[in-house]
């Protein structure tokens, strides 16, 4: 591990479904499952499942703040759980499924402590919040047929994510709320009309699709970062189009069957909103995607802009 990485701990239930939402994203050098807070040394995953040895199942990521800063990995984290229970989590029961954040440093500490103070104070929960902030103790790794468990065993994790609840717990809580009368107000009828109502913008005549400045897409509506022009490429389309996001958290894709078609809809987590449609054909020394976006339901920040504009942490993307 360099100098710049540094270490987050956290337990969220079973520690296969807490290792997709940080894997392979930017900034994030490596997630391990394994037990802390326990007595025993070395523990087994039958010892841990028993209850007997005070350890919860957990995993370890190592970050580099400069690209993935701590308080993003914490908001993750809530993003995963049932931060009002206490007695496990979804359909896995007993103290070796409890959740909890491990802190490393003070820094550490004080984010995750007023992170759990703005989610008291959101009122998103009707029970209180129940996860503990404790001082990180000796973490030991996983058997290896735990580690990397979504990728190795993809059926069955899908099947058990869905069966445990867990997957529909956070559709639920986390799927963003919109005042859709607000919205008609703020945006433009373009903008309002692919971003709330699924539509499509004239190719051609929207305002990226020949973009060839240096700078990123945001979120519309949230702002949330989702492309950077570095990915951005001339498919002919008449529509701007990428061959990655920035961050594949920040956007869900969803089957699409309009029109007599079977395609796959690329919305935004953040605000809920239509962004457009990801297609396999595009460059194959790029991973082979085009996600063929709307200019209406994003906003572009010139390179030069950036920091003024609250996105210098984003700066690195053009290293």
């Amino acid at each position: 591990m360099t100098s710049s990485n540094e270490i987050a701990t956290f337990a969220g239930g079973c520690f296969w479904c807490m290792v997709e939402p940080y894997d392979e994203r930017p900034g994030i050098k490596g997630v391990i499952s394994g037990y802390t807070g326990g007595r025993t040394e070395n523990p087994t995953y039958e010892e841990v499942c028993s209850n007997s040895t005070g350890h919860v199942e957990a995993v370890q990521i190592t970050f580099d703040p400069n690209v993935m800063p701590y308080d993003r990995i914490v908001e993750t984290f809530w993003q995963q759980i049932d931060p009002t229970d206490n007695g496990g989590q979804f359909n896995d029961r007993g103290e070796s499924y409890q959740t909890a954040i491990f802190y490393h440093n003070e820094n550490q500490r004080k984010i995750a402590e007023e992170s759990k103070q703005r989610l008291e104070a959101s009122g998103k929960f009707s029970k209180p919040i129940v996860t503990g902030i404790l001082p990180a103790q000796k973490f030991y790794g996983a058997e290896e047929s735990h580690q990397n468990y979504y990728k190795k065993n993809s059926f069955h994790y899908k099947l058990y994510k869905k069966g445990s609840g867990r997957a529909d717990f956070i559709t639920k809580n986390w799927t963003p709320t919109k005042d859709k009368a607000k919205l008609k107000e703020e945006l433009s009828p373009v903008q309002y009309h692919v971003t709330q109502e699924n539509g499509t913008e004239k190719p051609f005549q929207n305002e990226y699709w020949d973009n060839k400045a240096d700078g990123i897409y945001v979120d519309l509506i949230s702002g949330e970062v989702l492309f950077t022009s570095k990915e951005q490429f001339d498919a002919g389309c008449g529509w701007p189009s990428f061959t990655k996001p920035v961050d594949n958290y920040q956007v869900a894709e969803k089957t699409d069957t309009t029109h007599g078609m079977r395609r796959t809809e690329v919305r935004s987590k953040t605000s809920d909103s239509h962004l457009g449609h990801v297609f396999n054909d595009g460059p194959k020394d790029k991973g082979g995607l085009r996600y063929c976006m709307n200019s209406a339901a994003m906003r572009f920040i010139p390179k030069e802009e950036m920091s003024k504009a609250g996105y210098e942490n984003y700066l690195h993307l053009f290293n």
